[in-house]
């Protein structure tokens, strides 16, 4: 067994490496792959489930609201004083007038409690032979043939008050209805002293209200209201059938669910109607489900397993390019062997190409002293070369000198715009160069905020003011150096540059309200906002700044999650805001702080 195994285990490093990928990363890659578009189809059905269930539902309780209306127009028509006069007392006036009278009541009926589905027919029967209607019969009304139905038949015998019909024979003209059963309630009608004086049938053309209401669903989807005996009494398509299989799935036991039909390919969901005893069905297509899924997933695998294909010639390509400098290597190091060194590797230990090199490394020793020789050499030099670079690179300090020079040339020329300028630059070049100190004290970045300020206004000729307002006992505060220079940047020129005259800045810094051990750096101008600088930078500038990034990324690797720049923009002006730990710089704290800020002092 052993042996087999040693003849399939390449030896060759390229075709290790091969197996190696076509294991470790192509095959776990497409099992995930796989299951993945599994899961996604199982969740997929799971909600398009739920979606069904929820229709189902308002089916449920449409059917129910229908239930308990025609219930009520029962009452009513039990507590109407003319229906009860016609009823007890049909010769007190005419036929023709009791019948007029009695159909003017079922009209009110319909049109108070089924404006939108007035398929509900009603039926009373007096105790003297006398029949009303609201509808056209399908045969001739017989007094005695509609008081034997088995349904009346059923309450006298039971004494019932009244129950439900399910499945009672369609006996409305096929011109007005054409469904063969019709949902019926029986009930007999009582007095005040609880004598019957009448008997009442109301009943629901449930396959008008149930097409009626699944007109606007989809054309795909079919629906099906099914007894506990399995028949199908409505249908929202008659060309759709459900299948006996998914039929005896449904009504194996009274409760709500779905069921995947996988000899029609459809999925099944149910809800259960205890009151009737039926059945909600709503049957979907699975290619309709899956339609768009299965598209996705056949282009997502054609395009993976087409650059799977490209991958393992690449892979293979890579394997043999590495491998064959490799060989060349070798044959190279046995020319460049002169003589031998004490140290040698275990050759029986490595096969292939790996047992090459290391013959080959072994045979390489005789020439390493010579090797080492010529290498502090070499080092040597490249310490020579490495320090003649370092005497031709500019030192940054020149720019501070060149800024100094600049500055006692304004002096002499008694220029003070362009001494206080160079001076400005100075500072902000100085603490920019400095890449030890990240944290300054408040008062030292005010400090640099006001040299900036003083540059931006000799550029725009003094068109705006700036105010800082902040307490004394916060100024030895550490903030990292040159944070609120971006905003004030930002502020002139998103929003005060454009207004030409009247530009206001307020500066403002302190302890936060909600939270007084986090400090916020407040920036707000009076300018356009943001949206029309935006508007004005399409026409103008292309380059998007990189200021405010640069500060907000600062503050993350400074604080983590504990700090943070936020905005908020109008019409009417722009304020910026920091908001980050209060840390106030030892040892100053308290009144030591105080006195040493009238002092002059700087921690």
């Amino acid at each position: 067994m052993r042996s087999r195994l040693h003849y399939l285990v390449p030896h060759k490093l390229k075709y290790r490496l091969f197996v190696v990928f076509v294991l470790v990363i192509l095959l776990p890659f497409s099992a995930l792959n796989i299951y993945n578009y599994g899961r996604i189809e199982t969740l997929v059905q799971n909600k398009i489930s739920e979606q069904s269930h929820e229709q189902l539902d308002n089916l449920h309780r449409s059917l129910e609201d229908q239930l308990s209306i025609a219930f009520k127009t029962l009452i009513f028509l039990e507590q109407d004083s003319d229906v009860k006069d016609i009823l007890q007392n049909p010769d007190k006036r005419s036929v023709l007038d009791n019948k007029e009278l009695m159909e003017n009541k079922f009209k009110n009926l319909n049109n108070s409690f089924f404006l939108y589905n007035p398929s509900v027919y009603y039926t009373l029967l007096d105790d003297a032979g006398h029949v009303y209607t609201s509808y056209q019969p399908r045969h001739t009304l017989d007094y005695d043939i509609i008081a034997a139905t088995p349904s009346f038949a059923k309450m006298r015998e039971s004494g019932a008050s009244y129950f439900w019909v399910p499945d009672d024979e369609n006996y409305v003209s096929r011109d007005i209805s054409k469904s063969p059963t019709l949902l019926s309630l029986y009930a007999g009608l009582k007095d005040n002293r609880n004598r019957q004086y009448g008997r009442a049938r109301v009943s629901i053309d449930f396959s008008f209200w149930f097409q009626s209401m699944l007109q606007k669903s989809a054309t795909e989807q079919a629906y099906y209201i099914v007894s506990r005996k399995g028949e199908v009494i409505a249908s929202s398509d008659m060309t759709a059938r459900l299948a006996g299989n998914a039929i005896r799935q449904v009504t194996l036991e009274p409760s709500n669910g779905y069921w995947r039909d996988n000899t029609n390919d459809t999925l099944v969901n149910y809800s259960y109607l205890p009151s009737l005893d039926w059945y909600m069905v709503n049957q979907i297509p699975l290619r309709v489900l899956f339609q768009e899924i299965e598209s996705l997933k056949q282009q997502y695998f054609v395009t993976f397993y087409g650059i799977t294909a490209m991958f393992i010639v690449v892979a293979f390509m890579i394997a043999y390019a590495f491998t064959r400098p490799l060989s060349h290597m070798q044959a190279k190091m046995k020319e460049a062997v002169r003589k031998d060194l004490r140290i040698r590797l275990p050759e029986k230990n490595y096969k292939g190409e790996v047992l090459e090199l290391t013959r080959t490394f072994n045979e390489m020793m005789v020439d390493m002293n010579g090797l080492i020789q010529r290498l502090k050499a070499e080092e040597r030099q490249r310490d020579a070369v490495h320090f003649q670079m370092l005497l031709a690179q500019v030192d940054p300090h020149f720019l501070l000198n060149t800024l100094n020079t600049m500055k006692w040339i304004g002096l002499r020329s008694r220029n003070e715009e362009i001494v206080e300028i160079c001076l400005s630059l100075g500072k902000l070049l100085e603490t920019s160069l400095n890449s030890d100190v990240d944290l300054i004290h408040l008062r030292d970045e005010i400090e640099l905020t006001k040299a900036f300020i003083y540059i931006q206004q000799v550029r725009y000729s003094n068109s705006f003011e700036v105010e800082f307002s902040y307490e004394e006992e916060i100024q030895f505060a550490l903030v990292p150096k040159l944070s609120l220079q971006p905003l004030v940047d930002n502020a002139i020129r998103h929003g005060i540059s454009h207004l030409g005259e009247g530009g206001r800045i307020y500066i403002r810094m302190g302890l936060s309200d909600t939270e007084p051990a986090q400090l916020v750096l407040e920036v707000e101008d009076n300018g356009i906002g943001m949206e029309k600088s935006r508007q004005h930078q399409e026409a103008g500038r292309k380059r998007p700044g990189i200021g405010l990034q640069n500060v907000r990324e600062r503050l993350r690797l400074l604080f983590k999650d504990n700090a943070a720049l936020e905005m908020e923009s109008s019409g009417q002006g722009t304020r910026f805001w920091i908001k980050l730990p209060f840390l106030l710089s030892e040892p100053y704290s308290g009144r030591e702080l105080s006195a040493l800020a009238d002092d002059g002092g700087e921690g």
